[in-house]
């Protein structure tokens, strides 16, 4: 087994997205990051090592995104991830994330009781915050309890209000209007 992952670029409306394979799918993918950091922080997060080129798997992940992009998700949405995050509390709330479907919404309280956490939507959160796979695990549909756009990001690259202003064109994209009132916890 290779023990490398690939990395490459996909087209967005605001610059290229970051993408990120290795030997069992899809390791990473951040919006408004460079290339250099992105690439290091997979390698610091994962344990592989970068190699050159490209390859089927990463070739189909571009595809992947940018149908998702164009409004076609289900690509991506059957994309195989590998979700290498530091805990099994992140591991189970991304895993939560990733059932929300194109054009739904839910709340950060909703994501906690549904992995059988009621009560712990701040710490729900702090992981969609830590999401590595952006798009691929939907972070973008996950709202404050009020309907409200929350926020979306976590250690990315850009300011908070160019990341939250590709959370609410992500949501258009679906035909998901904010506030999203029907959200209350």
């Amino acid at each position: 087994m290779t023990h490398d992952f690939r990395i490459g670029t996909a087209r967005a409306p605001w610059g290229p997205v970051c993408l990120a394979t290795g030997p069992r799918g899809l390791v990473g993918l951040a919006v408004l990051s460079p290339l250099q950091p992105f690439a290091e922080e997979v390698a610091r997060r994962t344990g592989l090592d970068l190699a050159a080129g490209t390859d089927r798997v990463l070739d189909r992940a571009v595809d992947a995104v940018e149908a998702f992009l164009d409004g076609r998700p289900a690509d991506l949405e059957s994309f195989p991830i590998d979700i290498v995050v530091r805990s099994s509390w992140d591991r189970s709330v991304l895993g939560g994330v990733r059932r929300v479907g194109w054009g739904e919404t839910t709340s950060y309280g909703r994501v906690a009781r549904a992995i059988g956490r009621r009560g712990a939507a701040r710490a729900v959160g702090g992981a969609v915050g830590r999401n590595p796979i952006g798009l691929a695990i939907p972070c973008h549909r996950v709202l404050a309890g009020d309907g409200s756009i929350g926020g979306y990001g976590g250690d990315w690259f850009g300011s908070r209000e160019e990341l939250l202003e590709i959370k609410r064109e992500l949501l258009a994209r679906e035909g998901i209007s904010l506030p999203a009132a029907h959200l209350r916890d």
